[in-house]
């Protein structure tokens, strides 16, 4: 058993990310994993991100949060452990531990050391009873979970965000059949889903006027280039975010200005002008497409609240 408070380090090491991104440029179309998005910097711009007004998800889904906790609570028991992929900064999880009844623990899975214990430090503080027992790691490769000191009656996954977006539907439904296996018969996940909507709302939350999505994006060469040692020149690439309508799903690339050449683990990588990147898909969702998504994963719908203009979603998924 984990010690409480103790921070479970399974970071990805360097030669684990280079393998990634020499496999993923050397596709086509190429593509890097969006999951290194989140170094410190990374973490602090998209907490911009969810600041600036043409995006509205993170305030949605908070105000939405606030006013269902009741019954999510009544839905899904006391005692819980309480699991979260990508806790980021902690603000919605702050919420989830105020309104539910007696939680044992809370063990956030997260890939930034920066967010996770700047996170755990604040809730440690304002939840002194429940047990802290942090994950330094890659959500979508399989955990274990540390147990707690005091046992816990069940687990309540909680994924918001409409984070599971930004994965294929293979990957999505491998990531949701990874919590029904921690769930057991009885657990919970609480899933957040970006819904789909007009398509110039959409696009606008990925190109912010500030401009603070496109250095989110380039911040991704910026860290490999520090970590393993890439040669990109942030200056030949630039953020391009669009909305395909017959896939429901926002697209996000790297596209390169001109002619150039990269070299990673001592292969080069040619790009022409115009060549993109793929970064990062973000899904839009119906409640259809929500139940069938979770049904292939093994899980149900038991639970789904929607904000007034329907736009967002939290979806209560149960073992089926």
């Amino acid at each position: 058993m984990a010690p409480e408070h103790a921070l479970l380090d399974l970071q990805p090491t360097p030669a684990r990310i280079l393998a990634e991104v020499v496999d993923g440029l050397s596709q086509s179309p190429r593509r890097l994993p969006s999951k290194y998005f989140y170094d410190a910097e990374g973490s602090r711009l998209f907490e911009l991100i969810t600041r600036q007004p043409e995006y509205t998800l993170t305030r949605t889904e908070l105000a939405l949060l606030e006013t269902v906790l009741p019954e999510i609570a009544r839905a899904v028991g006391p005692a819980l452990q309480v699991v979260e992929y990508g806790s980021g900064s902690g603000r919605k999880t702050e919420l989830l531990l105020a309104g539910l009844e007696d939680v044992a623990a809370y063990t956030p899975v997260e890939i930034s050391r920066s967010a996770l214990e700047a996170s755990v430090e604040r809730l440690r503080a304002q939840f002194p009873d429940i047990g802290m027992l942090p994950v330094l790691a890659d959500f979508t490769r399989a955990i274990d979970l540390p147990a707690p000191a005091r046992p816990a009656r069940d687990v309540l996954v909680f994924f918001p965000g409409s984070t599971l977006g930004n994965f294929t539907h293979a990957q999505s439904v491998g990531l949701l059949a990874g919590m029904r296996a921690l769930l057991g018969s009885n657990g919970h996940a609480l899933v957040g889903f970006d819904l789909d909507k007009d398509p110039r709302l959409i696009e606008a939350a990925y190109n912010d006027a500030a401009g603070v999505t496109a250095a989110f994006t380039l911040n991704l060469l910026r860290r490999l280039n520090r970590e393993i040692g890439s040669d990109f020149d942030l200056d030949g690439f630039a953020h391009r975010a669009v909305y395909a309508g017959e896939r429901m799903r926002i697209e996000t690339s790297l596209v390169s200005l001109r002619q150039q050449r990269v070299h990673i683990g001592g292969q080069r990588f040619d790009f022409a002008d115009g060549d993109a990147i793929a970064v990062e898909i973000s899904q839009k969702y119906t409640r259809g497409s929500v139940a069938g998504l979770a049904s292939e994963a093994g899980l149900r719908l038991s639970g789904w609240w929607t904000d007034a203009d329907h736009g967002f979603a939290l979806g209560l998924l149960a073992p089926d």
